[in-house]
């Protein structure tokens, strides 16, 4: 069973219909003893990370998110929901998030002429040692970017800034992203994930 974890920042109904048009059954829940006992977890997220802080920690989910991202299941983590997997974030005065990965979340640079948040569809381009791979097109909704870090497989720009569109570590994948809303390149890297 995959679950979807439910606390208060997600945009729970599109992720849970992008699972059921590739034939997963993904159930949202915010009770931790079924997010412990779930085969796959998929961690969403819209919002703040400060607002999403305050909400694991009063719905009690803090422990049963950290315990899934660090286990040898597969968990998936999306736009803020791979954020607050890193140690800090500089939104909203400054929080500490959950520390799975080391590296920091800030906010992109005021530019002239550059919009914030970016909203839309930008390239991810593979990062694989010792060369860049392949260039592919997902959508994009944040103001806020996860630094370059060792886990780090695809990378994008803006606002003059390269940063992290996808970790991975064994099977904890998260990506900045939203792949429920990019089309079948979305739904394809879902089925990917399924898989691993």
């Amino acid at each position: 069973m995959t679950a979807i974890v439910d606390y208060r920042a997600g945009n729970l109904t599109s992720v849970r219909l992008a699972f059921a048009a590739i034939g997963e059954d993904a159930a949202v829940t915010d009770d931790p003893a079924v997010i412990a006992a779930a085969d796959r977890v998929v961690f969403p997220g819209v919002g703040a990370a400060k607002s999403a802080m305050e909400n694991l920690k009063r719905t009690g989910l803090i422990d049963a998110v950290r315990s899934a991202a660090l286990s040898e299941r597969p968990f998936l983590g999306i736009c803020l929901g791979m954020q607050i997997l890193f140690e800090h974030s500089e939104e909203d005065g400054g929080v500490d998030t959950l520390g799975v990965f080391k590296g920091q979340v800030r906010r992109f640079p005021d530019r002239a002429g550059i919009k914030i948040p970016e909203i839309g569809w930008n390239q991810v381009r593979e990062k694989a040692t010792g060369k860049d791979g392949q260039m592919k097109e997902f959508y994009f909704v944040h103001s806020y970017y996860a630094e370059i870090v060792p886990e780090t497989v695809g990378v994008s720009e803006y606002a003059g800034v390269e940063f992290t569109a996808m970790v991975k570590r064994g099977g904890l994948w998260a990506c900045q992203f939203h792949p429920e809303k990019s089309g079948r390149v979305g739904l394809a890297l879902l089925k990917e994930w399924l898989a691993c």
